[in-house]
Formats: structure tokens, sequence, C-alpha cells
């Protein structure tokens, strides 16, 4: 694995990073049209009503300005200190290089700075996400729930989280 590079992270998502989550989400060929379109509503709805949206974002770029990668998170309604994190992506020109972590980590010190405690993170049980279960283990994160069939027949959402303090 190589080193990212990265010259800037970034917090405050502009009108370009709609394009840019798009073009990073279906990089990766892992998401279908309407979760690619999901993906850049929770940028659109940040955009238009702001903090009030309740979406957070971190943006990693490239030197060159280009948008490489990115994360979405954000408090969980009704809860004290539990925070969502919602998307995590590196554009597939960019992934192996240590990005991933490295949104991670800001991502994860954004949210404890908000006074997070835990994080939870969703994905699938499918086979084409075990990269992204492996990450998630990495990362520190623990599986706290499968819910079989959840998404379709054969396709159950694992539930991970990751206590920050």
């Amino acid at each position: 694995m190589t080193k990212p590079s990265i010259l800037l992270f970034r917090y405050v998502p502009s009108d370009m990073d709609i394009i840019a989550i798009r073009d990073i989400v279906a990089s990766t060929g892992f998401f279908n049209e309407e979760e690619i379109d999901i993906a850049v509503e929770l940028v659109e709805e940040r955009l238009a009503r702001g903090e009030k949206s309740g979406y957070y974002f971190v943006f990693a770029q490239t030197p060159d300005g280009r948008v490489a990668g990115y994360a979405c998170y954000g408090p969980i309604s009704g809860t004290k200190s539990s925070f969502d994190l919602y998307w995590i992506a590196v554009h597939n020109d960019e992934r192996g290089k240590g990005l991933g972590p490295a949104i991670m980590e800001k991502a994860e010190k954004a949210m404890a700075d908000m006074g997070a405690v835990q994080v939870y993170a969703e994905t699938s049980s499918r086979a084409q996400y075990k990269p992204t279960r492996s990450f998630y283990e990495k990362q520190g994160y623990v599986q706290t729930a499968l819910m079989e069939d959840f998404y379709d027949e054969g396709d159950g959402k694992v539930v991970y989280v990751k206590k920050l303090r």
C-alpha cells in the first residue's frame, strides 16, 4: 500500500461535490443507480439546509484538486452520542493507497469533536462486500448485528459499531 497523496481534507461541501460524489460512488462498481442517487441526495440536502440537514462530510483531495474520496456522517436522532457513518467511498482510481483509513480517521475525529461516543456503519452481507466488511474490521469496528434478507433475499444488513472513547 502506498501513502495517499493528499494535500487537503475539507469539511464544507460545495456544488462541485455533487458531481464528485456521483463519480466516486459510481466508480466503485458496488452501487446501483438508486444507491448512487441516495449518496448524491445527502450532499444536496446538506447544501440546501446546511448543518440542519444532519449530514456532515469530509472530502479528501489530491494535489491537483480532484476529490478522491469522502465520508458522510451525522448524529442519530433520538440518541445522546451515537453517530451514523452513512458513506465512505474512495474513487476506484485511488484505491489501495491508504486513503480510506485516512478519511475514516478524519471523520471519526470530527464525530468525536461533535460529541460522538460510538459510530455505527452498515453494509451488505453479500460476498461482493467482503472487502468493505474487512475494511471496517481493520478500522476497529465490531459487527453487532446481522439482519438476514434485509436488502433482498440472500442480502442481509451487517451492522458495525466502534467506540470512540
